[in-house]
C-alpha cells in the first residue's frame, strides 16, 4: 500500500533530479558559448525575429521572445496542471500536511522580497526587481537532493516539492498583478469570452483536449495582445482543464500533466536555461556582486530564503499549526530551507520581466541568480550531507 502511494511521488523526484542536471549543463554551456568565440553569435541569435504567418497576419517575435513567452506558456501551464491536482487531491489537498508548504512558502517569499527592497528602496529603477528572488527551482533543488540518495528522507522531499509548487504559484500571482504592461480592454473581453468558453467545456465534462486547445490559443493571443503577460494564458487554461478525482484513468488533466512532463523538463526549461543563463563575464569582480541589483539578490535567495522557510515553519511547527515532516530532524530540515535559495529558472525569468528593455541590469539579475543559487546548492548540500542519516 505505502509503495503504492509513493510511487507517483518516486516518479517525480527521477523525472525533476534528472531535468536538474540536464539545466544545469544547460545553463553551463550558455555561459560557455557567451563568453567565448560565439557570444556574439549567441546574442545575435536571441534577437532574430521569426515570424510565424505573414507580415499583415501573423506573429513576429524574438528568438527569446518565443521562448520565454510562448514556450514557458506551455511551461507555466504544466505548473498549474500541478498544482490544480495538488490542491485537489495531493499534499495540498489536506489542510494539515499542506500547512507547513503554504507557511514556509509565504515565508521564502517575503523574507527575500525584503532583503532586494532593503538594498534597493532608494532606486525605482532597480527596485523593480523586488520578486526576482521570492521563487524556488523545484528541478534544480531537486537535483541536489537526488545526489544524496536515502540519505533524505522522503517527507522532506514532499515538503520541498510542495513549497516549490506554492512558490510557482507565488509567482504566478506576482506576475499578473505587478509584471503585465499596459492593458488593453478590448483584448481583456476577449480573453474573458475565451474563458467562458473553456469553462463551459470543463462543465459539459469535455475529456477531449483538442478543444482546449483551440481555444486556448485564442486565448494566448489575447493575453499577449492586452497587455498581461502571455504566460497566464497557460495558467488559466490548465484551470480549466478537468480532473475526474475517482477515476485517475479518465482524468485528462492527469494524461497531460504525465504526457507533457518530458518535454517540459528535458525540452522546454533547458532551453530557457541555455536562453536566459548566457551573461559576459569579461571584467567581473567582486565588487560587481556589491552593486544594487545582484547583491539584493544575493542576500534573499541565500540568507532570505532560508530565514523565511526555517523561522517561519518552525513556528508554525512549534505552536502546533502544522506537522513537522515524518523521520525528519530540526538540523535537516533547516539544509532543506537553505536549498529553496535555489532559484534559477523562475528568478531569471520574473528578471526578464522587470528589466526587459535594461541588459545591464538583466546582466546583474543573471550574476545575483547564479551566484545566490550556487551558494544555497553548496551550503544546503554539504549541511545535508552532514545532519542526514547514512
Amino acid at each position: 500500500m505505502i509503495q503504492h502511494i509513493t510511487k507517483p511521488f518516486k516518479y517525480f523526484f527521477k523525472l525533476e533530479a534528472a531535468s536538474g542536471l540536464i539545466l544545469l549543463f544547460a545553463a553551463i554551456l550558455a555561459l560557455i558559448i557567451s563568453n567565448g568565440n560565439y557570444s556574439d553569435l549567441y546574442f545575435s541569435t536571441l534577437e532574430q525575429y521569426i515570424i510565424l504567418g505573414s507580415k499583415d497576419f501573423g506573429l513576429k517575435l524574438s528568438v527569446l521572445h518565443w521562448i520565454n513567452d510562448v514556450l514557458m506558456a506551455i511551461f507555466f501551464f504544466f505548473v498549474s496542471l500541478e498544482i490544480k491536482r495538488e490542491f485537489l487531491q495531493g499534499e495540498l489537498s489536506n489542510p494539515k500536511q499542506a500547512m507547513l508548504p503554504i507557511i514556509g512558502a509565504i515565508g521564502g517569499m517575503v523574507i527575500p522580497a525584503l532583503f532586494y527592497i532593503l538594498v534597493n528602496y532608494s532606486d525605482s529603477t532597480t527596485l523593480r526587481g523586488w520578486a526576482i528572488p521570492s521563487a524556488t527551482d523545484i528541478a534544480f533543488s531537486l537535483g541536489v537532493l537526488s545526489l544524496l540518495g536515502k540519505r533524505v528522507p522522503i517527507s522532506l522531499k514532499v515538503f520541498l516539492t510542495a513549497l516549490a509548487i506554492i512558490d510557482d504559484l507565488g509567482a504566478i500571482v506576482i506576475i499578473a498583478f505587478f509584471y503585465s504592461g499596459n492593458i488593453e480592454i478590448k483584448y481583456l473581453i476577449l480573453m474573458l469570452v475565451s474563458v467562458i468558453v473553456l469553462i463551459s467545456l470543463n462543465k459539459f465534462k469535455v475529456k477531449i483536449f483538442l478543444p482546449y486547445l483551440i481555444v486556448g490559443i485564442f486565448l494566448w493571443d489575447f493575453t499577449h495582445q492586452s497587455g498581461v503577460h502571455a504566460t497566464i494564458a497557460g495558467v488559466i487554461l490548465a484551470l480549466t482543464i478537468p480532473h475526474d478525482i475517482k477515476n485517475n484513468k479518465k482524468s485528462l488533466l492527469l494524461r497531460l500533466e504525465h504526457n507533457l512532463s518530458p518535454y517540459v523538463a528535458f525540452g522546454i526549461m533547458p532551453i530557457f536555461a541555455f536562453a536566459n543563463a548566457g551573461v559576459s563575464l569579461e571584467g567581473l569582480t567582486f565588487a560587481t556582486l556589491l552593486n544594487p541589483v545582484p547583491l539584493g539578490i544575493v542576500l534573499g535567495l541565500f540568507f532570505g530564503k532560508q530565514i523565511g522557510v526555517f523561522v517561519l515553519s518552525y513556528i508554525s511547527v512549534k505552536l502546533k499549526f502544522a506537522d513537522k515532516p515524518n523521520n525528519s530532524t530540526w538540523p535537516a530540515f533547516y539544509a532543506v530551507s537553505i536549498l529553496t535559495g535555489i532559484g534559477f529558472t523562475m528568478s531569471l525569468f520574473v528578471g526578464n520581466l522587470a528589466f526587459a528593455n535594461n541588459m545591464e541590469y538583466m546582466d546583474g539579475v543573471k550574476i545575483g541568480v547564479l551566484a545566490g543559487s550556487l551558494l544555497s546548492t553548496l551550503f544546503g548540500y554539504f549541511l545535508l550531507l552532514i545532519f542526514s542519516k547514512k
